[in-house]
């Protein structure tokens, strides 16, 4: 064989290496002659990728409407509770000993040294507002258009603990911020800055502090982030649990228990979905 016949040329298009004999490149279709007169045009698009194109529009939509259901749902079972209010009242006081029997630290150590930094206080409570679902609304869109083959199973974790956790709520369970004999501070409506002060005097909405669904979509997101990344900064997410976690508690709005039923909840579902995917994929590997 000689040096000549061992000759490529490389296509400037996509990079295919071909033989100095071929006339056109085999892997776009460019012409090596109209290359070289110097007139050569990028080649057309296969029609493939307006198809895809499509399909990921119409894959988009259909998530969005997933996503959005899901929201409606929450917002509405929110609102429904089997259990009568005065019942909640008890149920948090019940948590807030069960805290103190087990020798957990304190909430109102945490919402005391946030009380004293007012502008902090704030952005706090605007923290809490908004990262909830605005981390959301963030992350599912990126693991959607940039980790696809992850993004069903995340998404489906996220909705079942959402599911699990509106059923949980059902039995109504009252805030440390409603529960002002024991020293806590509604730091939402003494800023104005509550969600719940255009509910009227409707408490139901604000009874399901069981489990914390804050803390559940900041887990989750934490873990579908780290688990589809491979960057080396992939890790600072860690901080948005850490940080929804003092949000909650320093606002009032959660217990210690609350996070921790959220944290287990989590563990649990995410532990059913890795068994049901092993369980599917058996098999396919045990074709030869």
């Amino acid at each position: 064989m000689t040096a000549a016949t061992t000759q490529r040329w490389v296509c400037p298009t996509c990079r295919h290496a071909n033989s100095v004999e071929a006339d056109s490149c085999g892997g776009c279709g460019l012409s090596f002659a109209a290359l070289l007169r110097g007139s050569a045009s990028k080649p057309a698009l296969p029609a493939v990728h307006l198809e895809d194109r499509t399909t990921n529009v119409v894959a988009g939509l259909r998530e969005l409407g997933i996503v959005a259901g899901l929201f409606l749902l929450w917002k509405f079972a929110s609102a429904i509770s089997v259990t009568d209010t005065s019942g909640a009242f008890d149920r948090g006081r019940w948590v807030w000993r069960l805290e103190r029997t087990l020798r957990l630290p304190s909430e109102l150590s945490v919402q005391n040294g946030l009380l004293a930094h007012h502008d902090v206080v704030q952005l706090v409570n605007v923290f809490y507002l908004a990262a909830h679902l605005g981390s959301l609304l963030i992350f599912l869109p990126w693991m959607f258009f940039r980790h696809r083959e992850q993004y069903r199973r995340w998404r489906n974790v996220i909705a079942v603990f959402t599911g699990l956790s509106l059923l949980i709520q059902l039995i109504s369970v009252a805030p440390p911020r409603l529960l002002p004999q024991f020293g806590f501070v509604d730091t939402a409506a003494l800023y104005h800055e509550s969600a719940y002060q255009h509910l009227g005097h409707g408490l139901i909405g604000q009874l399901s502090s069981m489990p914390s669904i804050h803390v559940g979509w900041a887990i989750v997101i934490a873990m579908a982030v780290i688990s589809a990344s491979t960057s080396r900064w992939r890790w600072l997410i860690l901080a948005h649990p850490i940080l929804t976690v003092y949000a909650v508690v320093a606002t009032a709005n959660h217990f210690w228990l609350d996070c921790v039923a959220a944290a287990a909840l989590v563990a649990a579902v995410f532990a059913v979905s890795s068994w049901l995917s092993r369980r599917a994929s058996a098999p396919l590997l045990a074709k030869p």
